[in-house]
């Protein structure tokens, strides 16, 4: 059941490896309860469920031509909640998916998760459906975080659901949360070494943001909450990344981790510019020159997609856009940004600008070259958004 991604080299660049491929990732815009950092798309009511199924299987057919050259290789159920639809929904969506677009012949098909849905019934009826990856929404071990972020599940429950996935899973993916108020480095080593036990072979974690307009935000600003302590979070990155690379994970992205053979083939795509379709009220479409998003409202996408209209914005990328987002995107992976490859797609003006921005943060050791490849250090993972923006271009169009 596992999906490989490279198997080569984990240094070297994947470039020029993925035409052709592309991915689908479906929003589902439901949740039982909403967590109080999020700042997502998404709606606590099931009133207009099956509507919207309905119409996210419509926009897959009308968006079909947008991807008539590529083959599909990840189909990417988030959210929201994904888990809250039955087997028999995911397989209807699956079905359109299959109906419409050329797929590849094992496609890695993940769902997003989260721990109280997943029962011993659900996760067997799961195994049997298409879906061959879970994403499961862990956070923490610890009650006192999951009630600090108004989790729907609980300890136990992230436990059991993990004894059971194992063993019908070889590809799960947990997510963890540091830097949350009032968990303690060894608290968060725990969480950590509980998350090993279970032998999955992929982790996404994630520093807690206060996003604005959230619940977080407002408790934090109340006094009810602490607000988050960037050193701490940085701290506890740090330990992250060493206790992971000591159980032979590879960091191959700043926010993920996975054994080789086991890198996420959705979210890798992103990262190295891949193509890929977003269905759904909220989701983003990236064709390598356009990014388009839907509207982010249930009853507006449901009622145009019913008018057979796509309720969907479109922004065409300059130069300097993609060069910008080559350069974010690449520091965030070991990949790197290849100054070769600025050069070839960009021009010699901006590959001699980019060498000019990073001559200081080498100096300061958050960046290096290895074979003409700027890469972030251990020091530099944490700030590499920041260090970004700073080698940004700004004025050329």
């Amino acid at each position: 059941m596992s999906n490989r991604f490279f198997d080569t080299d984990l240094g070297s660049s994947p470039f020029g490896k993925l035409d052709g491929a592309a991915g689908i990732y479906i929003h589902i815009p439901f949740c039982k309860q909403a967590c109080y950092y999020c700042d997502f798309h998404f709606s606590t009511s099931l009133k207009k469920k099956d509507a919207l199924i309905s119409c996210l299987i419509k926009e897959l057919a009308l968006r079909k031509n947008e991807l008539q050259n590529s083959v599909i290789e990840t189909i990417y159920f988030g959210g929201g909640t994904p888990s809250l639809l039955s087997t028999k929904e995911i397989q209807s969506l699956v079905n359109a998916v299959y109906q419409n677009y050329q797929v590849v012949e094992n496609p890695e098909i993940t769902l997003e998760a989260n721990p109280d849905d997943l029962s011993e019934e659900k996760i067997i009826a799961l195994s049997k459906s298409p879906v061959n990856r879970l994403s499961i929404g862990v956070q923490s071990f610890f009650e006192h975080d999951l009630k600090l972020m108004n989790r729907a599940h609980n300890a136990e429950e992230a436990k059991n659901c993990l004894s059971v996935a194992i063993r019908y899973f070889d590809n799960i993916s947990i997510d963890l949360i540091y830097g949350i108020p009032d968990c303690t480095n060894e608290q968060w080593l725990a969480n950590i070494e509980m998350t090993l036990s279970y032998g999955v072979p992929h982790i996404s974690s994630y520093a807690l943001t206060v996003e604005p307009k959230t619940a977080l935000a407002s408790f934090i600003e109340k006094g009810i909450i602490k607000n988050v302590d960037d050193e701490k979070a940085e701290v506890q990155f740090l330990m992250l990344i060493a206790a992971l690379e000591k159980a032979n994970f590879v960091h191959y992205e700043t926010s993920n981790f996975g054994k080789k053979g086991f890198f996420s083939k959705n979210n890798s795509s992103y990262w190295l510019g891949k193509s890929y379709l977003g269905i759904g009220p909220s989701a983003h479409s990236f064709d390598g020159n356009q990014r388009s998003w839907n509207v982010s409202n249930n009853s507006k996408y449901i009622n145009a997609i019913q008018q057979q209209k796509l309720p969907i914005e479109r922004e065409t990328l300059s130069k300097r856009d993609r060069y910008n987002e080559y350069v974010m995107t690449g520091l965030r992976t070991i990949w790197g940004v290849s100054l070769q490859k600025v050069q070839q797609d960009f021009g010699a003006i901006y590959e001699a600008y980019l060498r000019k921005q990073a001559k200081k943060y080498i100096f300061e050791e958050l960046l290096y070259l290895d074979n003409q490849t700027l890469k972030t250090t251990k020091k530099g993972k944490f700030l590499s958004d920041g260090i970004a923006s700073d080698l940004f271009m700004l004025n050329l169009a």
